[in-house]
């Protein structure tokens, strides 16, 4: 009788105990950075947080967090690109002054750079630089012709695929467009080309932050196009880590400020992350799922990070 009741008693020591044991992290693995923003369930900047209070699962199994760097001073640098759709309706310009002052408040540690969506590519009319009044100068008005851009996700990869090599591993995009794939035709649930923009911004390491104008033409008044375009958009921007900006099908927005202040919140409240993934035979990306126990606390970063494998 003595014998069983032992027995039972470790059987239940070590149902209570597996959680803890198996919330333990997996040592060895492949080094992984990426970017993680910290968020307040109630708006407000979240209280500080440490390597000890980040947790990163792949699936079940949890990896070792190796470094958690607060995105400031000596790691502040920033690779911040400006993305607007040249299909835009002229009620960007009414914009442009909005988005001019956010580029020229970005502090001395974040380059900036502007393009505009053409013809399925990003065409960069300001590189990367750290003089903000250079590149806010080199803000127009969008072309506003329907159809000048056949998709905002061709621009968005041919921007992810051709970042600049070397720079901040901060990578940040500031997209504005109706988000309506024109190439593609009948939206719907799965559009291969919005799948493919959130891949290659994933494999790139580049948050995007999406921000809901109205195109020129019949699909700017046009509700169901509409409807997808802004779907598609928080969708990659969710899928990268960032935010969406919209405001249903009321026409624009009166300013861009409210929506750029935010982004500002956000960038203010970043972190560098290092974890060791499992190590696999060949490199991809890799769901990935980034917690913290602490209370009013948030941390979002990508649905998927890209993992090289062990040699490379």
């Amino acid at each position: 009788m003595k014998d069983q009741v032992f027995v039972m008693v470790l059987l239940i020591c070590s149902v209570a105990l597996s959680p803890f044991v198996a919330a333990q992290p997996a040592t060895g693995g492949v080094p992984v950075n990426i970017l993680v923003t910290a968020e307040s369930r109630h708006g407000e900047h979240p209280g500080p947080i440490t390597r000890e209070d980040v947790m990163v699962f792949e699936g079940k199994t949890r990896d070792q967090v190796t470094s958690w760097v607060p995105a400031q001073g000596d790691h502040a640098q920033l690779d911040l690109f400006i993305l607007l759709d040249d299909s835009s309706g002229l009620s960007l310009g009414t914009q442009l002054g909005d988005i001019s002052s956010f580029i020229n408040a970005q502090p001395a540690t974040t380059r900036v750079g502007v393009a505009y969506m053409q013809n399925g590519s990003a065409q960069v009319v300001q590189n990367l630089t750290e003089d903000h009044a250079r590149a806010a100068k080199s803000l127009r008005l969008p072309l506003g012709v329907a159809g000048v851009n056949a998709s905002p996700y061709f621009a968005l990869s041919d921007l992810a695929k051709r970042w600049p090599s070397g720079g901040s591993p901060r990578r940040e995009v500031v997209l504005v467009s109706d988000g309506i794939d024109r190439y593609y035709g009948e939206p719907g649930y799965q559009d291969p080309y919005v799948d493919a923009a959130i891949e290659d911004a994933q494999r790139a390491g580049i948050i995007v932050y999406a921000i809901y104008n109205p195109g020129a033409g019949h699909a700017g008044h046009s509700y169901w196009q509409n409807y997808w375009g802004q779907l598609y958009l928080a969708e990659a921007a969710d899928a990268t880590g960032g935010e969406s900006y919209y405001i249903g099908f009321t026409g624009p927005a009166v300013a861009f400020a409210p929506f750029l202040d935010d982004v500002e919140h956000r960038l203010n409240n970043q972190y560098l992350l290092t974890f060791l993934a499992k190590p696999e035979s060949k490199s991809g990306l890799r769901p990935v799922k980034v917690r913290t126990e602490l209370p009013d606390t948030e941390l979002v970063t990508a649905k998927k990070v890209f993992v090289p494998t062990a040699t490379q």
